[in-house]
């Protein structure tokens, strides 16, 4: 079965939550990027160290892996390790 993209865009991404959350990612990005921290192209990601992608404070941005960054510890029952 084929991905439907315009069902997926309609259900999930054209809510005004997620607009907004891509937002601050993206303002996280060119945060980076004016910095000097990242460029076009790096293969990297830009990291929330409190997994709030609204929240662009320098002090909760980093730079890293995309692999290191798109997953998180786990415990010894796949759930997610907190801090």
């Amino acid at each position: 079965m084929a991905r439907n993209y315009r069902k997926e865009y309609d259900n999930y991404h054209s809510k005004s939550s997620q607009k907004k959350r891509r937002a601050g990612r993206n303002k996280s990005r060119r945060i980076m990027v004016r910095a000097g921290k990242a460029k076009k192209g790096d293969g990297k990601d830009v990291a929330h160290k409190d997994n709030n992608p609204l929240n662009a404070n320098v002090k909760n941005i980093r730079m890293e892996s995309r692999k290191s960054n798109r997953s998180f510890p786990r415990t010894k029952t796949s759930r997610r390790k907190r801090a």
